[in-house]
């Protein structure tokens, strides 16, 4: 069974030498790496409450969670064997612990404690969750993970522009795009406005933009992989139409998604990005 957080010592000690251990080969003497991983093997849930009831339902988004961060493969979670694993997910957490969401905050008259909603963070231990990731077909993706530089051309209602650090255009998707990033223990950065002026980089030339060549953009910006991409509002898909194309091994990868919201667009292009840097196959 999980172990509340005042118990957790005995298992992270366990756990930080399991990683030593396994990444000693790869990265001799690196320990900074070694309690790096760690954040693979942990995931997170908002639940209602701390009862019994909401925890086993955080328990099994948990699970699909980390499964998916730790390979870097979004499609592993569609394998028919994960649904059994996810019905008894709870014999697989080593430990969780609760955060008030609204810690701070008094109760309200119509806020009872039973029902103010909490983040469950659940850890997992590799020696557990890595055969479990086996039978799904998948593997830890344990290697340093890349930045990905983004080079968005968006066209919304009103005007057309590259979506920069620095830019006052649609600011909440900046925010919106690093947020995709997480769950995937990845990161994103963008290019700032006053580079992409200067080197004349636009909503038409990034439409056509080679992506092998916008990586060495991407180092300007301390991204290391450089993925470009186009944002369309569209009334008659009833949402966005977003298209992404990333160069990686010497090959050009494509892939859209249509009538979605910002929020799902990006979470599609870095999923996408994700099973291509794991070397998963293509989005």
């Amino acid at each position: 069974m999980p172990r509340a957080v005042s118990q957790l010592k005995p298992a992270i000690r366990k756990m930080a030498r399991a990683f030593a251990i396994a990444l000693a080969g790869a990265w001799p003497g690196d320990a900074v790496i070694a309690a790096d991983i760690s954040r693979f093997y942990t995931s997170d849930a908002i639940v209602t409450g701390t009862g019994q009831e909401n925890r086993q339902i955080g328990f099994r988004e948990c699970l699909g969670e980390v499964l998916v961060k730790l390979s870097g493969d979004a499609t592993i979670i569609d394998n028919p064997a994960f649904a059994p694993l996810q019905a008894e997910a709870g014999k697989f957490v080593s430990a969780f612990s609760y955060r008030d969401r609204l810690e701070g905050i008094p109760i309200h008259d119509e806020q009872g404690t039973h029902d103010r909603p909490h983040n469950l963070t659940c850890r997992f231990e590799p020696a557990t969750i890595d055969p479990l990731l086996a039978r799904l077909g998948g593997k830890p993706w344990l290697s340093p993970r890349p930045v990905i530089a983004v080079f968005l051309a968006v066209h919304d209602q009103k005007r057309r522009f590259v979506l920069t650090q620095d830019g006052d255009e649609r600011p909440y998707m900046v925010d919106s795009l690093f947020a995709a990033a997480v769950p995937l223990a990845l990161s994103a950065v963008l290019p700032d406005a006053a580079a992409m002026a200067d080197r004349g980089i636009d909503f038409a030339t990034l439409q056509h933009a080679d992506p092998a060549k916008l990586t060495e953009q991407a180092a300007r910006f301390k991204g290391d992989v450089a993925l470009t991409g186009t944002l369309v509002w569209s009334d008659a898909a009833r949402g966005w139409i977003a298209k992404w194309r990333m160069a990686a091994s010497g090959k050009i990868y494509a892939w859209q998604v249509s009538g979605v919201s910002f929020d799902d667009a990006f979470r599609h292009a870095i999923r996408g990005s994700a099973r291509i840097l794991s070397g998963n196959g293509a989005p």
